[in-house]
């Protein structure tokens, strides 16, 4: 029962995570048109996020064995929870900043606190593996659901009407319930703290040290790229299906929802794939499928004409294709994740998990930042085709990794 209550409290930190991080494409798309700003400048809250990810990974590393998992995880909840209560206190773009700079701090200590309690909670890679892909296809199903939550308080008629705001006393309410059930719940940590356990400036030297084996930089690497093309797409598919394929705001960010539901079905079937098919073979298959539906459907986006009566019945095709490329993506994260966690001894998860968010935060950064440059100085077309190039970065960047894996599977078994 204490087993079945943390790994609950778990999942749920994770999808209300799911639901904050992954809002930004929503909200940008608001700040746009309530707030008044450019599409550069908006893009500038993906930064608030990702770059405060990045850095204080590196702090969190440091102090997290010695704070706990699940009192850092009840941390970055009141944290959000404190953040989201001012949004519609002190409404504007500043306020919005703030909000995306605590939900990037708090997440970096929840991803390494989450990362760390399943090799906590689980004994071999096939359980970790199962685990993981469990916790990510879930975290997808939060982010359908925040599309969904933030789309519902949207006004239809008014875009530009604060009312959307009020979302965030939800959020808050939600916080407060789930650092509740963390804190009657229960955690085992002290395999975090045996023998080879690190705290202190020696958990940042663990992750200098852990960027020095080839296996880890290329798999660094693979999820930096990974991210890049994710949050291109996952950032700016709001505004995509606005501004390209003529939508309403409210229906331009349901339909973007259909990206996260690929993406969790795909995540929570990718363990019954990897039973039958190699993970290297399932990746470059998912990789070479997205090239191909990239290629295939942006042109479907072509010449779209507004319509004052149109619904999810009459509305473009590429608006329901495009995002069918989350079921391209979902295996790839997560599968990486665990083959690159498991290798490790548990104690070093911590300081692994701390790289995984530094390197993802960037890539997301600049795959939202490079796609808002080109939005903005040419189409949204123009900026999902340019995915394209580091999709083919990533054919390579696995290569690297599964050939890495392979020489320390064979060092292991020396």
């Amino acid at each position: 029962m204490s087993r079945t209550r943390i790994v609950l409290a778990l999942v749920l930190v994770y999808m209300l995570f799911a639901v904050l991080l992954n809002s930004v494409g929503t909200v940008i798309l608001q700040s746009i048109v309530g707030f008044g700003v450019d599409k550069p400048t908006a893009s500038l809250l993906e930064a608030c996020k990702d770059l405060t990810i990045a850095g204080a990974s590196f702090v969190v590393a440091s102090f997290l064995p010695a704070l706990g998992y699940r009192r850092s995880m009840m941390l970055s909840l009141v944290i959000v929870a404190t953040a989201c209560v001012f949004m519609p206190l002190y409404p504007g773009f500043r306020t919005t900043e703030i909000l995306f700079v605590c939900i990037g701090a708090s997440f970096a200590m929840t991803k390494v606190a989450v990362y760390s309690s399943i090799g906590l909670l689980t004994t071999d890679r096939a359980g970790h593996s199962r685990l993981t892909n469990m916790i990510e296809g879930l975290f997808m199903v939060g982010v359908l659901l925040g599309s969904w939550l933030f789309s519902a308080f949207i006004d239809r008629d008014a875009p530009a009407n604060p009312s959307w705001l009020r979302v965030y006393w939800l959020l808050a309410a939600l916080a407060a319930a789930i650092a509740l059930l963390l804190a009657t719940s229960s955690l085992d940590e002290s395999a975090a703290h045996g023998k080879g356990a690190l705290g202190g400036g020696k958990s940042l030297t663990a992750m200098v040290g852990l960027m020095a084996r080839p296996l880890v930089y290329c798999f660094l690497i693979s999820a930096f790229l990974y991210v890049l093309i994710e949050q291109s797409f996952g950032t700016w598919l709001p505004t995509f299906n606005r501004e390209i394929l003529k939508l309403p705001n409210t229906m331009s960010v349901q339909l973007a929802s259909i990206l996260a539901g690929a993406t969790a079905i795909g995540r929570i079937g990718a363990g019954l794939l990897m039973r039958r098919v190699p993970w290297y073979v399932l990746l470059n298959l998912c990789v070479v499928a997205m090239g191909a539906l990239v290629v295939l459907t942006l042109p479907l986006a072509q010449s779209v004409v507004a319509r004052a009566d149109v619904g999810w019945f009459n509305a473009p095709i590429a608006a329901y294709v495009i995002p069918l490329i989350g079921l391209l993506m979902a295996p790839i994260y997560p599968v990486i994740n665990s083959v690159a966690l498991s290798s490790l001894p548990k104690p070093l998860h911590a300081a692994m998990t701390g790289l995984i968010v530094v390197f993802s935060a960037l890539g997301g950064t600049l795959g939202s930042r490079i796609t808002a440059i080109v939005f903005a100085r040419f189409d949204g077309i123009h900026a999902f085709y340019f995915s394209l190039v580091p999709m083919t970065l990533l054919l390579v960047a696995l290569f690297l990794f599964s050939r890495e894996t392979e020489r320390a599977a064979v060092a292991q078994g020396a």
